[in-house]
């Protein structure tokens, strides 16, 4: 049996302000995970996964769906209060 001897880099991070810390904490327990886990998945997701399409694009690509009066907001005269 042969074993494979694999590379695992550490990072220090100081200085955080104790509200990023409480954060990542509360954040971990909602996910079911270790502070240090949640740390290492917020890395992975913010610097190796494909960044979401800009807002401009996604609003261009949307279908014609009707008129802009299709839209609009019914303005109606607020009801009578006697005080």
């Amino acid at each position: 049996m042969a074993f494979v001897e694999v590379a695992v880099a550490q990072l220090i991070v100081r200085n955080i302000e104790k509200e990023v810390v409480e954060a990542l904490k509360e954040q971990a327990v909602r996910h079911r995970r270790s502070a240090e886990a949640e740390h290492r998945a917020i890395l992975r997701e913010a610097l190796l996964e494909e960044p979401a399409e800009d807002p401009k694009t996604v609003l261009l690509e949307m279908p014609d769906v009707g008129e802009d009066a299709d839209f609009a907001r019914v303005r109606e005269l607020p009801r009578r209060i006697d005080l």
